[in-house]
């Protein structure tokens, strides 16, 4: 029934975890401050607040920046 419905709804959302509002992020390091003012790597404040997870690579910049000789044209 409806009752059935609302409850297992309340249930679904009560494990969702959401990021919301402004994220207080260091403009040098990228930590984010959480609400207790304790400064947390970016992804392991998102893992911890979020559903989210990392799958690690580098960007086409980044490589060339690490790996020059692979990139000369």
């Amino acid at each position: 029934g409806s009752n059935r419905d609302i409850t297992e709804r309340k249930k679904l959302q009560a494990e969702i975890k959401i990021l919301r509002g402004l994220l207080p992020i260091c403009a040098s390091c990228k930590r984010i401050r959480d609400d207790q003012g304790n400064w947390t790597q970016m992804e392991l404040y998102i893992k911890n607040h979020s559903e989210a997870e990392f799958s690690h690579g580098l960007c086409p910049e980044c490589a060339r920046k690490l790996y020059p000789e692979i990139f000369k044209k």
